[in-house]
């Protein structure tokens, strides 16, 4: 009884909108994350490295005096870059996927030092013309701020989508679905391999630079573990909406929204932990069981409907 009434209710409500906000942006990393994962079907954690990558680029070039939103062209540019030497590493020197997109996150761990010149640095809260900011989710206007958050994914998801009802968002839809009769079909494979790879490490690039300016600094450490975040927010989001979003006029449009849905319910979940007052030490922990959780889920609901079946 004395830990319920430890317990402020209020201040899970207060740190709700900060954990909304998360959830958007670390959803422009997910829906990178969807591209290689379900589209391309390919273990990339390149993500680790690009993301810190394109938050390094943005808050220099903020520094150096360029307005932070077309700062965040060139985090994204930066971002394709590195999906780019994995998809080279993979494809022109035969290194498996998995591996090649660990080397380049290696890589990008000195390549970022470099950017930056050391480990972090800062452009403050208080910088004008941010694209997000903490200071945004407290201030008085702060439900234009997530209209305007809200609309931009939207508009990414709209892009995206349009994108993958081109010819080649449809030879690289080809080549992850079936690789050898998308070259039956005259689709050069390696060639959508590394499309899709930089167009999945932009987007994380670009979520970096995003959540750069939100924080106000980067640091060389910032994208550890952010495939996981990405996983959970895809796994959640098939898991909760996959039903509903199948079979569906715009399927595919639904899918790509619900990962954002996926990413906010991810961070909800981690503010009730953290609300719960659970060691904060441990939510790497939290977040590797989250993900290992709803990926069980898919697999032991087939393996009781199987057994329902030979049961009748």
């Amino acid at each position: 009884m004395e830990y319920l009434g430890s317990l402020d209710p209020t201040a899970l409500l207060r740190a709700l909108p900060g954990n909304v906000a998360q959830g958007l942006i670390w959803g422009i990393m997910a829906l990178g994350v969807y591209i290689t994962f379900r589209i391309l079907d390919f273990a990339d954690l390149t993500v680790d490295g690009s993301l810190a990558t394109g938050g390094a680029v943005a808050v220099m070039l903020i520094q150096g005096g360029m307005h932070p939103a077309a700062a965040l062209v060139f985090s994204f540019l930066a971002g394709m870059a590195a999906g780019f030497v994995t998809g080279f590493l993979h494809t022109a020197l035969g290194i498996p996927g998995i591996l090649a997109s660990i080397l380049t996150q290696i890589a990008l761990y000195s390549v970022n030092l470099g950017i930056m010149g050391k480990s972090n640095q800062s452009i403050g809260l208080g910088q004008e013309n941010l694209v997000a900011s903490l200071r945004y989710v407290t201030a008085d206007d702060r439900v234009i701020f997530f209209a305007k958050l809200i609309l931009g994914c939207l508009v990414l998801v709209a892009v995206v989508y349009w994108m993958f009802g081109t010819e080649i968002g449809s030879a690289i839809r080809a080549t992850g679905c079936n690789a050898q009769m998308a070259r039956a079909q005259g689709i050069n494979t390696n060639s959508m391999k590394v499309a899709a790879l930089m167009i999945s490490n932009g987007l994380v690039g670009l979520c970096g630079g995003i959540y750069a300016q939100y924080q106000g600094a980067a640091d060389v450490n910032a994208g550890r573990g952010a495939i996981v975040i990405g996983l959970a927010a895809v796994i959640i989001s098939e898991v909760i909406f996959g039903k509903l979003c199948a079979g569906r006029k715009l399927a595919f449009a639904y899918t790509l929204m619900a990962v954002f849905v996926g990413a906010i319910l991810y961070y909800v979940a981690y503010a009730l932990v953290l609300w719960l007052k659970m060691p904060s030490d441990y939510m790497k922990l939290f977040s590797a069981v989250v993900v290992a959780c709803f990926l069980a889920v898919p697999y032991l609901k087939e393996k009781y409907a199987v057994k329902r079946r030979m049961a009748g």
